[in-house]
């Protein structure tokens, strides 16, 4: 079911699979820096089947069918939206218990969220394919997408997705990663205000991150960390190893609901 939601002045675009927030613990999901709630696929269908969660999954503001945003995006963009919107959806969406599941930008939002603001309702991470800080190769493959984008036909197939906002959603990311002060951005100040579990997912043929964001999490966040890499699997863990990472997450919330 999708439909849409006032938040922070701005009208999302919400997609919820499963029960209801006063049923069962949720799931919010918090897309990637190219996503939007429907390119998630029929994977909030499947995660909700598969841990009786209910998922909420929804497109910020520039994103699929959500009210656009202004261009260029501040370089604070990922910290604004954990700090200032994400809390303002968890109110609108009702959430009483459960996780974060983020993937990419959403893994880094879904993490400054948790790091910045202890919330008791908050029982888990989880991130897929993190960027806790920069690396040179994932400038080099932004760089390669800004190229397919403008010459090939990379702006058509988002557009299915986007709409509108097409623009909104490429240029807001791909601008910001590709401006020269970002190569500053470091979000790991945040990870020892992490006390909840986390399971970080990435894939053994990221073109966008190393294991080194592994290793962060790890040695800054003071709580369990689960890690786990992926093989035959880049960087969109849930198209391309869905099964195995729908088992992985599904086995992370078991294990939370023992402890």
């Amino acid at each position: 079911m999708t439909g849409f939601l006032e938040v922070a002045g701005q009208r999302l675009e919400v997609r919820r699979a499963g029960p209801p927030p006063d049923r069962a613990p949720s799931i919010v999901m918090l897309h990637e820096g190219l996503g939007c709630a429907a390119q998630w696929r029929d994977f909030p269908e499947r995660l909700a089947a598969a841990t009786g969660h209910g998922v909420v999954a929804y497109s910020r503001a520039g994103y699929g069918r959500s009210s656009p945003c202004a261009l260029p995006r501040p370089l604070s963009y990922m910290q604004d939206e954990a700090l200032d919107v994400l809390p303002a959806l968890l109110e609108a969406v009702n959430f009483r218990e459960g996780v974060l599941l983020g993937h990419s930008d959403g893994a880094s939002i879904a993490a400054i969220y948790a790091g910045a603001r202890r919330d008791p309702r908050l029982g888990g991470l989880v991130l897929m394919a993190p960027h806790f800080f920069t690396e040179d190769m994932a400038i080099a493959a932004i760089a390669e997408t800004k190229t397919a984008y403008e010459q090939g036909d990379l702006r058509e197939r988002l557009a299915k997705h986007h709409g509108d906002n097409v623009d909104c959603a490429f240029r807001g990311w791909n601008g910001a990663w590709l401006d020269p002060e970002f190569r500053r951005w470091d979000i790991r100040g945040y990870l020892p205000g992490i006390q909840v579990p986390l399971l970080v997912l990435q894939g053994e043929d990221d073109q966008y991150g190393t294991a080194a964001q592994i290793e962060a999490a790890r040695a800054g966040c003071p709580g369990p960390v689960e890690t786990v890499l992926l093989p035959d699997c880049r960087h969109s863990l849930h198209r391309d190893q869905p099964d195995l990472t729908l088992a992985e997450i599904t086995g992370f919330l078991t294990r939370l609901g023992k402890s």
